[in-house]
């Protein structure tokens, strides 16, 4: 069985994952496309989205780890989308267009049911609407010996760390300030849950920390 991990998950110095008011133009929130800004500089990250150029070094490294030997991924219903409540209609597939990044099974958080969504390269959106055990127990039915990714956003991450479901969380600490948004920590005790730092490496646009369950 492979491990509960969160990789490469970007926040501001001031802890923030995202800004408020969450929308087609503003994936991450307003005001905080500065967070994930040392991925998007990255080679790994050019690559994906099919475009040439990017920067080596320490973030793509990091970059480049984040998404090998994942044999699922979990995710909440805002990283999926802007959409909130009931769905009006199934047109809505995700930020990424035809061919997801993930090429494994996610299972997305949501109140409100939804048949599976088969995309290219492998990628199948599994809507999970029992909470985030139901979400896991199910990524771990197909990750077989990989590991489990948990993508974010904040607030699912927040739920398993509380939880003490996740082995492994790594952060790319950027070097702004957000303000206000989905904070991260906000009502943990990480050190009373178990978590303690292990490593930190500055890498060129980001702080990369590594946090381990003891």
């Amino acid at each position: 069985m492979g491990n509960v991990r969160v990789s490469a998950f970007s926040v501001s110095l001031d802890g923030f994952a995202a800004g408020p008011g969450q929308d087609l133009q503003h994936p991450f929130g307003v005001g905080a496309d500065e967070i994930p800004a040392w991925l998007r500089k990255t080679k790994m990250f050019r690559e994906m989205i099919g475009q040439p150029g990017g920067a080596t070094g320490v973030d793509d490294d990091v970059a480049r780890r984040s998404m090998e030997g994942i044999g699922a991924w979990i995710m909440g219903r805002n990283m999926f989308g802007p959409i909130r409540g009931p769905w009006p209609d199934h047109a809505w597939k995700g930020w990424w267009g035809p061919n997801p990044p993930y090429h494994v099974p996610v299972f997305v958080l949501t109140h409100h049911a939804r048949p599976p969504v088969e995309m290219e390269g492998g990628t199948v959106f599994h809507f999970v609407t029992e909470g985030i055990e139901a979400a896991l127990a199910q990524a771990r039915s197909v990750a077989g010996e990989k590991d489990i990714r948990i993508g974010g956003g904040a607030s699912v991450v927040r739920q398993y760390l509380q939880a003490c479901l996740i082995d492994e969380l790594r952060l790319a600490v950027s070097p702004v300030f957000i303000g206000k948004g989905e904070n991260l920590f906000a009502g943990l005790d990480l050190p009373d849950l178990g978590y303690a730092r292990v490593e930190s490496v500055a890498g060129e646009n980001a702080t990369h920390i590594r946090v381990m369950r003891q």
